[in-house]
């Protein structure tokens, strides 16, 4: 079983991650608090708290934004209660404690807590789980709530939600009178598996279960709670199509979770609830649901997931297609469901300590993820295509939602506060710890204690890793301490050494991935991993259509793009010369250092001038490609659309 490792413990002190880090706090969790009480000019407005404040009766008014809009402030009110864990601020605490009153005092007297239902459609509760998020926001808060109390010690927001959790055990259930629906959108499972940690409550994990069993039963519930609301959706649809004709398996309803074997529909409900039956297998033991898992896993990260680690193909449902239908321009992306891959990747590992999900995490982590940050900390992209052309996210109506440049705030504000409790929570996913071994999943520097077998162990990280491969730990202990240290190889290099001391190691084991270095650590011990981190060029599989005849380049985990503020436009017409080794030119200082590469290549362009079909054979030109990562793209170019691409033809 797991050791838990307090993120209280993880001090990070990384030049990349250390900036993404201060800008959370300096600049993203200030700008979203902002956002969520309407004061962000030219913005889609909120209306988040101020939804909280008439549900609590503090103001009077009607209801603003989606129908989960109380997620945004639960995952707001987590990434402060993960900042507070590792850096106390008596200021942001005092914040915080002041929205969740308001959050609380919105809740009914029987623990009920929902603004939307509260203010829009009250005594409707739980008549329409297939589109209305109930469960979603109970989850969010709930997180957020155990997050809080984590941090602070304090049970406010908790008792809140463990009343709020206990009236949903009383009314969800397979016993005779209870509901046995399940909500549209997968989240409140993973809140439950963690209110039962916190509380050791089984009714809690039994609940969890309990949802993940009944998704796709038959008779099917959203049919039953069709007909009883009087055939009516929220959402506009046909009302005389019941939900069992629409697409069940954009809300992965078609199957019960245990039976899927394929990532279908909404990207990121698929991934919450893939992390939620992970979860649950990890806690009861369920090695059929684990074996469920693995195949979603290979599913998902063999057959439908972008270079960038982004997944879902299309607009349309914010979803999966099918194997290998995986468009650049029109790619979704979203940068929640990269979110929720991390978690699903992160649970894995507690179940198997096998590399291959460490990888992944870190594939998001580096790219789709940061990507939907700007570098301002106050813009933000939903969808991340791996190819952009302003024209045609102007023209095109397909591309309506693939935007430019980066936004101020969305309608659908999901994105922002997700990412800002997954950067401010970075330190938890960095280390494992089993009773045996530590096992490092990412190569963060930082600072982390490890109790082993009662003793201290500090594990000093330093490197300028992703950019060079060379990895160096430091030990710091009162006393010599026998444990394994478990480093992981990334699928991606091609050698790698290990030394101690200064001296190369021969003595290791590689187990799923993991060279396993099983010792007695004296304080001032020294562990070198080198990884080799040269750019390569990546090719696609071929049934990848849109990739035929193209490469990407990729140096470690970091995923490089060309931009048209540093080659100019009409970047389709681009070749690049593969047989030539990509040179590493410059380290740049802004908004950090980081490693920009330069390819020999081609720009192709017609000998005949402004005709439109011609039988003459395009002219090449030699240039130079310059590259940068994919995770940068968009911020050099003063609000102004450019285009981008990850694939450029080979020549």
């Amino acid at each position: 079983m797991e050791k838990n490792i307090s993120l209280s413990n993880v001090k990070i002190h990384d030049e990349m991650w250390s900036y993404y880090m201060d800008l959370v706090k300096n600049k993203v969790i200030p700008y979203i608090y902002d956002a969520l009480n309407d004061r962000v000019e030219n913005a889609e407005p909120s209306g988040a708290i101020r939804n909280f404040k008439i549900a609590a009766g503090y103001a009077q008014g009607e209801y603003t934004g989606r129908v989960f809009q109380d997620s945004d402030v639960a995952k707001w009110l987590e990434a402060v209660a993960y900042y507070l864990t590792w850096n106390p601020d008596a200021e942001l605490e005092k914040l915080a404690d002041s929205v969740i009153d308001i959050v609380v005092a919105a809740q009914h007297e029987d623990g009920y807590l929902n603004t939307y239902f509260t203010i829009k459609e009250p005594g409707k509760r739980w008549t329409n789980l297939y589109e209305c998020h109930e469960m979603y926001c109970f989850g969010h808060l709930t997180e957020a709530a155990i997050a809080y109390y984590q941090a602070t010690g304090k049970k406010k927001l908790l008792n809140a939600m463990i009343k709020y959790a206990d009236l949903i055990c009383e009314n969800f259930g397979s016993e005779p009178g209870k509901l046995r629906g399940y909500d549209g959108h997968q989240e409140c499972e993973i809140a439950l598996v963690k209110l039962y940690k916190v509380t050791g409550e089984q009714k809690y994990l039994d609940l969890a279960r309990f949802f993940l069993e009944e998704r796709g039963a038959e008779p099917y519930y959203y049919d039953i709670e069709w007909e009883r609301r009087g055939k009516t959706y929220y959402y506009p649809r046909p009302s005389e199509i019941p939900p069992s004709r629409q697409n069940k398996e954009n809300i992965q309803a078609h199957k019960r979770p245990r039976e899927q074997c394929e990532a279908v529909g909404h990207a990121v409900r698929f991934a919450y609830m893939a992390t939620a039956m992970s979860d649950v297998a990890y806690e009861t033991g369920d090695k059929d649901l684990l074996n469920a898992c693995r195949r979603l896993w290979n599913s998902a990260v063999n057959k439908r997931m972008y270079i960038t680690g982004a997944i879902g193909s299309t607009r349309h449902g914010e979803a999966f297609t099918f194997d290998y239908d995986l468009p650049n321009d029109r790619a979704y992306g979203e940068t929640c469901a990269s979110i929720g891959m991390v978690f699903f990747a992160y649970s894995m590992l507690k179940n198997e300590k096998k590399a291959e999900y460490a990888d992944i995490m870190e594939l998001e982590l580096y790219n789709t993820i940061l990507v939907g940050l700007g570098i301002d900390g106050q813009s933000f992209f939903y969808v991340n295509p791996l190819e952009v052309n302003p024209l045609s996210c102007q023209y095109d109506p397909d591309m309506i939602k693939v935007k430019p440049i980066r936004q101020k705030w969305f309608a659908t504000a999901c994105c922002p506060p997700n990412i800002a409790r997954l950067i401010s929570s970075l330190g938890k996913y960095i280390y494992s710890q089993t009773e045996e071994t530590i096992y490092v999943h990412l190569y963060i520097s930082s600072t982390t204690d490890f109790n082993v077998d009662g003793k201290r162990l500090t594990l000093i990280n330093q490197s300028r890793y992703p950019w060079d491969g060379n990895i160096r730990f430091i030990t710091r202990a009162d006393e010599p301490i026998d444990t394994a240290i478990a480093l992981r190889i990334p699928q991606w290099t091609e050698a790698f050494t290990v030394k101690v001391n200064g001296e190369e190691y021969i003595n290791f084991k590689v187990e799923n991935g993991y060279a396993i270095i099983q010792r007695q650590f004296k304080d001032g011990d020294t562990i070198e991993l080198g990884l080799d981190v040269k750019p390569r060029f990546y090719y696609s599989n071929e049934n990848v259509r849109y990739n035929a005849g193209k490469v990407a380049l990729k140096a470690g985990p970091i995923v490089y793009c060309v931009e048209e503020i540093d080659n100019g436009d009409k970047l389709h017409s681009l070749l690049v010369d593969t047989s030539k080794q990509p040179l590493i030119v410059d380290t740049s200082q802004w908004p950090f250092r980081y490693n920009k590469i330069v390819v020999d290549g081609y720009r192709e362009f017609s000998r005949e001038d402004g005709a439109l079909y011609t039988t003459s054979t395009p002219l090449r030109r030699e240039t130079k490609v310059h590259f940068i990562p994919y995770f940068l793209w968009g911020n050099r170019n003063n609000g102004q659309p450019k285009e981008m691409k990850v694939w450029i033809r080979e020549s």
